[in-house]
């Protein structure tokens, strides 16, 4: 299934999509619990009874989950040429330990980051002069849990989404922790929709990125260090992953900071991020001046 949180005369609705009618249904869910979006269907034995269909273009997608219950968990260097390229870029505070992680590097970015599809996103100078994107397959969690076993971690997985992790290098290379770097106002575009576990084959399913329609990420999730196995078994070792968490896998190789020199965004270039089966999340960036 294809799902959507949108905006429907100032109302939030959550439903399906329908791309070949171009319509959305929304699921009869009272208004209280829409206000999780996706995360609202998390848990539940069934699906609600559906609205009338409307067509897709009289409403305003908003993102999956549009302010995700906690942090969202991200994954730093998880494919091995992104993970050469940053480390030799000179902002990799973990390059000492060697260019391809032993173990996964494990940080978050702040709920309030999160915008939709279409939605700009702001490159504030005063803090920030090296702003850039990095394409991601998002997980989000379905059934919570602590120590799960790689083996059984793919039941713990409702559906996936698309991030872009909007990164300030600057300040990511300035702190030894990423989260200032990663958590600025509007630094994780999320969308366009979201879709159950059973939509995609995680193990081979390709992922771009173009800046301004420039092709500059192109690599397959099946590349990835750590599996998504993996990246559930380590972060819930002691660590209690519940329904609507997010867990963002890393991205491949072609950020702006594996240019020499590197290819930061300004203010007017357009990112549109895609991967199969889900769909495509484009922003635009603008810069503000505090």
């Amino acid at each position: 299934m294809r799902l959507a949180t949108v905006s429907i005369g100032g109302e939030r609705r959550v439903g399906l999509v329908d791309l070949d009618k171009q319509t959305f249904t929304a699921f009869d869910l009272p208004l209280d619990e829409a206000q999780r979006g996706v995360a609202a269907l998390i848990g539940r034995p069934a699906l609600p009874q559906t609205l009338s269909p409307v067509a897709l273009d009289r409403v305003q997608i908003e993102a999956p989950i549009p302010r995700p219950g906690r942090n969202i968990f991200c994954v730093g260097k998880n494919y091995h040429e992104h993970a050469h390229e940053f480390s030799k870029s000179g902002f990799d505070s973990s390059a000492a330990a060697g260019a391809v992680p032993k173990h996964p590097i494990i940080f978050s970015k702040v709920p309030e980051t999160v915008v939709p599809n279409h939605a700009k996103v702001l490159i504030n100078k005063n803090a920030s002069t090296a702003i850039d994107y990095e394409a991601e397959l998002a997980v989000i969690i379905g059934k919570g849990g602590r120590g799960i076993a790689p083996e059984k971690a793919m039941e713990h997985v409702w559906g996936y989404t698309i991030v872009n992790d909007v990164t300030a290098r600057d300040l990511q290379g300035r702190y030894s922790q990423w989260l200032v770097g990663k958590s600025q106002d509007t630094f994780c575009p999320m969308g366009p929709w979201a879709v159950t576990a059973d939509e995609i084959d995680v193990r081979d399913t390709a992922i771009r990125c173009f800046v301004n329609g420039e092709l500059r990420q192109n690599s397959n999730t099946g590349l990835l260090i750590f599996d998504i196995p993996t990246l559930i078994a380590t972060i819930s070792a002691g660590l209690t992953l519940q329904p609507g968490d997010i867990i963002a896998t890393g991205t491949p190789a072609g950020v702006g900071i594996g240019f020499d020199p590197p290819r930061y965004l300004k203010g007017g270039d357009t990112v549109r991020v895609e991967i199969d089966g889900i769909g495509a999340l484009e922003n635009r960036f603008e810069e503000i001046a505090a």
